[in-house]
C-alpha cells in the first residue's frame, strides 16, 4: 500500500464520520417529522439516520438504485435514503410495538 494514499485516508477519515454524523442526526430528525414520531434527543437522530443509511442502502439496493459516485448529489441522495430508511424503522417498531 502506497504510504502517502494510507495518510490521506487517514486525514480525511474524521471528516467522512463527522459527515456521516451530520447526514445522519438530519436525515433522523426528517424521519421523525415525516412520521410524526416524538422529539428525541440529538443522539438518538443520529443513532436512527446511521442505521436507516443502513437500511434505506440495502432497499435501494434491492429495487437497483444506485447513486451517484460523488459529490452533492450523493449527498443529498445519502440524505434521501438515510430518511427513507429512517421513516421504514419508525414505521417497523410501531408494527412490533403498536402505537401509542
Amino acid at each position: 500500500m502506497d504510504i502517502g494514499a494510507a495518510i490521506s485516508a487517514l486525514v480525511a477519515s474524521p471528516f467522512i464520520c463527522l459527515g456521516w454524523i451530520i447526514v445522519g442526526a438530519i436525515a433522523g430528525a426528517a424521519a421523525r417529522q415525516i412520521m410524526r414520531d416524538a422529539n428525541r434527543p440529538f443522539v438518538e437522530d443520529v443513532i436512527l439516520g446511521l442505521i436507516g443509511a443502513v437500511v434505506g442502502g440495502f432497499i435501494f439496493n434491492v429495487l437497483g438504485i444506485g447513486r451517484p459516485e460523488g459529490g452533492i448529489g450523493a449527498v443529498i441522495i445519502s440524505l434521501v435514503v438515510a430518511t427513507v430508511g429512517g421513516i421504514v424503522l419508525i414505521w417497523l417498531v410501531r408494527l412490533i410495538r403498536g402505537r401509542k
